[in-house]
């Protein structure tokens, strides 16, 4: 088994985590803050938009079961990277699109499968993807407080605010 780690903010990270934690091949989720300009931040502080964290997951998967490609592939879908500070109702810095990349290779996929995504959501009359590509190393990633911590396996019926762009990844092998 080869594990590797993925982050990824894709607005409100509860709806996010349960997508990641779902998928065949991931071991183990995460939900927290990374991004951001204050120490330790909780979320009430991070909703103020004054400490430019994002919600973010932290993905731990096995690359022989799952591929960092195909939970980007995942990734472009269940969310719309083109809204900037938003996902559908939820608005702020806190929300926005990132793909924290651990290594040179990740970062070659998330660029590479931007591009794909980009000309795909072109086609059906979207705007520039905002989602910006960022080094894991540059940022600490802090856990969300436990009562976030697979909220939605804990509150099955609770918020799950994911606005798509309906645009199905050319030549996915993951179903979303």
């Amino acid at each position: 088994m080869s594990n590797e780690v993925a982050y990824f903010a894709l607005g409100c990270f509860w709806g996010a985590e349960r997508r990641f934690w779902q998928t065949e091949g991931v071991i183990e989720t995460s939900v927290g803050y990374m991004g951001g300009t204050v120490a330790s931040p909780s979320y009430e502080l991070v909703c103020t938009g004054t400490t430019n964290h994002a919600e973010a997951v932290k993905v731990v998967f096995d690359n022989e079961l799952v591929t960092y490609r195909n939970l980007l592939e995942m990734f472009w879908t269940i969310h719309d990277p083109t809204q900037g500070n938003r996902q559908g109702n939820d608005i702020g810095s806190q929300y926005r699109s990132v793909i924290f990349y651990t290594s040179e290779a990740q970062k070659e996929t998330a660029e590479q499968t931007r591009e794909i995504y980009q000309a795909a959501i072109d086609k059906a009359g979207f705007g520039a993807i905002t989602t910006d590509i960022s080094p894991a190393s540059d940022h600490i990633y802090y856990p969300a407080e436990e009562y976030h911590q697979k909220y939605l396996a804990k509150n099955p019926f609770g918020y799950d605010c994911h606005a798509r762009t309906g645009v199905v990844f050319p030549g996915a092998s993951v179903n979303v």
